[in-house]
């Protein structure tokens, strides 16, 4: 599939790599959707780069909530054939920490957003995709989920959050292998440590310091090289039911 023949959701597409994405995408003639929580950052990429980007605000792990968007989606792009999945939350919580043990709640809200959240993306777009037109390569679309080197690498204090990444990792071959009959492939991406808005609240010398754990290149990852990544997936046909580490050959270390 050609990028700018991209008709994407983009979930989390208000920040950090889901935004560069969105960048991406419109900048080579796609169109896309942005579903994301921040009305704010969403409607101001929305003004920025015109009439080939509509947000709407959505929650991914609402059933109702996400049928309802895709189906606006569709509309304002006359179909769907791509969806990168972004969207996510991270938390630092020990199994057995200075207060007790680990907050079974918070540790649910990981798994419900980042996994489910992703999971009910994946099967209401898959299901609009297969009443695409196949393209030159017999293909109906093309399925892009974050995970992250912590589904391989987990440190400790990432319980919750390895457990929602390597879930997401998990389920890449057998959804692939299931909408292959269809011609929609399905692939993941595990970033390793990029600059995105988490990593704005420390300073300078902070991001300089964890930039240096990473053997090649020695520094952040940018946004924009996750989204050169999709691109590279999305036009590659052969990329399927795989998960591609994007990280710089680091290995984190337990803590």
């Amino acid at each position: 599939m050609q990028i700018k023949a991209c008709r994407a959701i983009v979930t989390g597409g208000a920040s950090g790599l889901g935004e560069a994405t969105v960048r991406n995408i419109v900048g080579s003639g796609g169109k896309t959707v942005i579903f994301d929580q921040s009305e704010e950052k969403g409607a101001k990429l929305q003004t920025e780069l015109g009439e080939s980007v509509l947000f709407l605000k959505a929650d991914v792990t609402k059933e109702e909530d996400i049928q309802e968007t895709i189906n606006k989606a569709t509309e304002f792009m006359g179909g769907v054939n791509t969806v990168v999945n972004c969207a996510g939350i991270g938390i630092a919580e020990k199994v057995l920490g200075r207060n007790g043990a680990h907050n079974l709640e918070l540790f649910s809200r990981v798994i419900n957003v980042n996994l489910i959240g992703t999971f009910n993306v994946i099967r209401l777009a898959a299901e609009k995709m297969t009443s695409n037109e196949v393209n030159e390569q017999n293909e109906r679309g093309v399925i892009i989920n974050t995970a992250s080197v912590a589904a391989y690498d987990g440190q400790i204090g990432q319980a919750a959050y390895s457990a929602s990444k390597g879930g997401i990792v998990g389920m890449t071959l057998p959804i692939a292998r299931e909408l292959a009959r269809y011609g929609i492939r399905v692939m993941t991406i595990a970033p390793g440590l990029f600059h995105t808005p988490m990593f704005d609240t420390l300073p300078q010398e902070a991001r300089d310091s964890l930039g240096k754990m990473v053997p090649f290149p020695s520094r952040l990852g940018y946004p924009s090289e996750y989204a050169k990544l999709v691109q590279s997936i999305i036009e590659n046909p052969m990329l399927n039911g795989e998960t591609i580490r994007l990280d710089g050959a680091i290995r984190m270390q337990p803590k």
